[in-house]
């Protein structure tokens, strides 16, 4: 995983796989977007953004509130989306 987290296309193209994959398995848009919104959460707490990109959504996610956070979750799904 540190590998993906390293470059940002990378990181994007991991993720819309996983996307893609969920929607493959039957999950909504919403399900998956409630995911990202949670996997985001987990991200900024635990993990320490390998490059520029990680760490500026790790700063906008940092200054967002609640609302925002679940807009950049949402936003971060349909980026992935067009990278699978």
């Amino acid at each position: 995983m540190s590998t993906v987290l390293k470059n940002f296309d990378t990181w994007k193209k991991f993720l819309g796989e996983r996307v893609k994959h969920a929607e493959s398995v039957g999950f909504s848009d919403e399900a998956i977007s409630r995911l990202a919104y949670e996997i985001g959460g987990f991200l900024d707490e635990k993990v320490d953004p390998q490059n520029s990109s990680n760490r500026t959504l790790k700063e906008l996610w940092d200054v967002g509130n609640e609302e925002e956070r679940k807009t950049i979750a949402r936003l971060m799904v349909k980026l992935a989306k067009q990278n699978a």
